[in-house]
């Protein structure tokens, strides 16, 4: 079995310093996706959890379709939200992206990086 690493080096922290990791493994028909938050060009945007959600979200979703899977392909997602009284705004969210073919998911509270309030990563297949 091989595994091919997607976006190595692309990822972009604050300061525009890469990231020491993939965005995306692939073995045997598996893709594993590294948690996305609400990030463009390596800086946290977006004001409040529902716009946050989106972004972090189509950040995910970009990187299953790179990778040439779909949004079907996902089976599980895991989220970490920073504030539990956003639990019910990001499954507005998450509805709208998953709602005809939802994935397994679980979700728990966890301190986020400054201004981040979630963060999405996903595993999804695809038979090889």
């Amino acid at each position: 079995m091989s595994i091919k690493r997607h976006g190595v080096g692309e990822g972009k922290g604050n300061g525009q310093k890469a990231l020491p990791f993939a965005k995306a493994t692939e073995a045997d028909g598996w893709l594993y996706v590294s948690g996305q938050t609400p990030m463009r060009d390596g800086e946290v945007v977006g004001n409040g959890i529902v716009e946050q959600s989106r972004i972090a979200i189509e950040n995910m979703i970009k990187i299953v379709e790179d990778a040439g899977y779909s949004t079907a392909d996902i089976m599980r997602i895991g989220v970490w939200l920073d504030d539990a009284r956003d639990f019910w705004s990001f499954n507005g969210v998450f509805e709208e992206y998953f709602g005809e073919n939802p994935p397994a998911r679980a979700c728990v509270q966890s301190s986020m990086v400054v201004d981040c309030k979630v963060e999405v990563d996903c595993i999804a297949f695809r038979k090889a």
